[in-house]
């Protein structure tokens, strides 16, 4: 809003410092600062809040350390990192950047399925919180409208590069190193030649034509399996203060480089990677975003003040996995989401093999001591603050390797 008044104003005033508006960095810079500031200062009041209206965690006794010292600690704590990421957006994104818009829409989309979880469990009393059928439903529907948006609106586009570009010494533009603005059901994909995939590629028995058709039968399931699948592994992963908020503000900050430089036609062109028009706005919501994560790392780290809940968990995860798939680097989050993937297999492989063994063998047997991951090294005695550590680390490596495949061809 800021900025679209800012842009009107500057059509009749000469207002100073009007072109650093102008500047992408400068925004994102400004947005991580103002998200930041707003975390801080809001999440205070939102934990005294909470606390007076007694919507604090119940603990079930699984035998960790610690845990029952938990035990009343507030909890939706994820309405701290929404309003803390959607304020600075409105300020200072272009609302009608279709990046944007997409971004807004499945912040609120996930906010309210978390917060209707935590709303029954916390408020109603209801241990079960919102039924997994509607929490998978929700998870469906947005995958559905981002999928549908990417596929099918005639502002999402890619410029592929021109094969041999005009030899120049001399300051170029876009329109001669990269072909004219056009839909595309291309994406990266390590390893592969040129690092892309064509998801036309996928219906091989189509004609070309045909192919491009009916990719969205395609397309439109596999975000739908993203969304699901990352929102759901942000959700496990968040068990031990300040894991999975860290692990995510890695994430979110190696998705920003990857908008900026996708973004940018004079980056796009010397890393030779996609060129997406107008991702590079994506990098301000990115930066409100690690702006609010790191403002509710400041409440959450041991010992948390404050838990994020479904209301953050599955907004983050969702959040995560919308914004891979608008820069296109959705199949890179098995790499970058790395901790999520770990803990979400950890769970299923401790239920299938309990399961097998008990119908082989009339007891079942366990992998781990405890399922998901971190509950494992909790109860091999590693303190909270260590295998969080170690896990941000691990986290850290995963997010340089998901950067340089892109060079790996």
């Amino acid at each position: 809003m800021l900025y679209h008044l800012l842009e009107y104003l500057s059509t009749y005033f000469d207002i100073p410092g009007i072109n650093m508006m102008r500047s992408t960095t400068f925004r994102a810079a400004i947005t991580v600062i103002t998200s930041l500031l707003i975390a801080l200062i809001f999440g205070k009041r939102m934990i005294n809040y909470l606390r007076k209206m007694q919507y604090g965690e119940i603990v079930r006794d699984l035998g960790l350390a610690g845990q029952k010292e938990k035990e009343g600690t507030p909890t939706m704590g994820g309405l701290i990192i929404i309003i803390s990421t959607i304020v600075p957006v409105l300020l200072f994104a272009k609302l009608d950047n279709i990046y944007i818009i997409i971004l807004l829409i499945s912040t609120v989309w996930m906010g309210v399925i978390g917060f209707l979880d935590d709303y029954l469990k916390y408020y109603r009393k209801n241990k079960d919180g919102l039924a997994g059928k509607f929490k998978v439903l929700g998870q469906v529907g947005l995958g559905v409208i981002v999928g549908s948006i990417m596929y099918f609106n005639d502002n999402v586009t890619i410029r592929e590069k021109i094969e041999n570009p005009i030899n120049t010494t001399e300051r170029v533009s876009s329109n001669e190193l990269f072909k004219p603005a056009a839909q595309s059901n291309k994406t990266t994909i390590p390893f592969f030649k040129n690092n892309e995939l064509d998801y036309d590629s996928l219906l091989f028995w189509m004609e070309p034509e045909e192919a491009a058709k009916y990719a969205w039968l395609v397309f439109i399931p596999i975000v739908i399996f993203i969304i699901t699948a990352v929102s759901n592994g942000a959700n496990l992963t968040d068990g031990i203060d300040g894991l999975a908020a860290g692990s995510s503000v890695i994430i979110v900050g190696a998705l920003a480089l990857f908008a900026w430089v996708s973004g940018n036609f004079i980056f796009a062109n010397y890393l030779n990677i996609m060129y997406i028009p107008n991702a590079e706005e994506v990098m301000i919501f990115s930066g409100a975003f690690i702006g609010a994560l790191i403002g509710f790392l400041w409440y959450n780290t041991y010992p948390a003040q404050i838990f994020m809940g479904d209301t953050g968990s599955l907004t983050i995860g969702g959040l995560i996995a919308v914004i891979a798939i608008i820069v296109r680097k959705e199949l890179l989050l098995p790499i970058l989401c790395g901790i999520f993937v770990a803990e979400s297999l950890s769970v299923m492989m401790q239920v299938s093999y309990f399961k097998y063994t008990k119908k082989k063998f009339g007891e079942g047997k366990r992998i781990f001591l405890m399922s998901p991951l971190h509950h494992h090294f909790q109860l091999q005695k590693y303190h909270e603050s260590k295998i969080v550590n170690r896990f941000l680390i691990v986290g850290f490596m995963l997010a340089i390797l998901a950067i340089i495949t892109l060079k790996i061809r």
